[in-house]
């Protein structure tokens, strides 16, 4: 079973996503929850993610049909919701991503037809298996709701978000303690009885052991900004290592 590889997208940059598509990545998450991306600038990420190979998913702040449908009208192929945390939230984001029978999204033409190269009702045809719902549980409240979520119809796909979820459980912002790595466990259970997969983002040596060892469908990568970060400072100390030196 193949395994889809994502990065979070926090560096706006339409040039930095076709990159990550050259790299062989398989979908990237454009973040609409922590950057203020314009309608334009998203949609040129879009166009990039598509010509670099990648699935362009957008995560949102919250379930807004009206957003959540002009994403998708632009050309995103996966939803991403943050701090997802009731069966309710999970079916009013499944129906604003799908046309009725299945939803309430409403329809337009566009780039998504290729301008009318593909009939509105292919498209509607199309686009049921097409677009990925994916809730982020980042919460106590959206672990313990989750069975009802996984439940729902049209839930691709589960991610989650370990340091909001450290910082719900009164931790700080303290991703690997050991309690947030137990409730991690929780919500891959979940997933395995409701044959959902899970998303994890390994951050440890072991976690990425532990996760590889289930031969996972998707794995995130993790955030661009702290993986370029960190390969800009290897960079330079190879170059040029630190020097400590003892005040005089």
């Amino acid at each position: 079973m193949d395994c889809h590889v994502g990065l979070l997208n926090s560096v706006p940059s339409p040039l930095l996503c076709e990159m990550f598509g050259a790299a062989g990545y398989g979908f990237v998450v454009l973040d609409l929850e922590h950057q203020l991306l314009s309608p334009g600038d998203l949609q040129h990420a879009i166009r990039a993610c598509e010509l670099g190979g990648c699935e362009p998913w957008v995560r949102v702040p919250e379930v807004d049909a009206k957003l959540i449908g002009r994403v998708l009208d632009a050309g995103a192929k996966g939803i991403v919701i943050s701090r997802l945390e009731t069966v309710e939230q999970a079916r009013h984001a499944v129906e604003a991503a799908h046309f009725p029978p299945l939803g309430r999204r409403g329809i337009t033409g566009g780039r998504v037809t290729g301008f009318g190269k593909v009939s509105l009702a292919d498209y509607i045809a199309a686009s049921r298996d097409a677009i990925r719902i994916v809730p982020m549980i980042e919460s106590e409240a959206g672990i313990d709701a989750l069975p009802g979520i996984l439940a729902v119809p049209g839930i691709c796909l589960v991610m989650e978000g370990a340091l909001d979820l450290a910082l719900d459980m009164g931790l700080g912002p303290d991703p690997l303690h050991p309690r947030v790595w137990q409730r991690l466990l929780d919500i891959a259970g979940h997933c395995d009885e409701a044959g959902v997969p899970f998303c994890p983002n390994p951050r440890t040596p072991h976690q990425r052991e532990h996760w590889l060892a289930r031969r996972p469908r998707w794995l995130l990568a993790g955030e661009d900004r702290g993986l370029l970060l960190g390969a800009l400072r290897e960079r330079r100390r190879e170059l040029v290592p630190d020097v400590q030196t003892t005040p005089a």
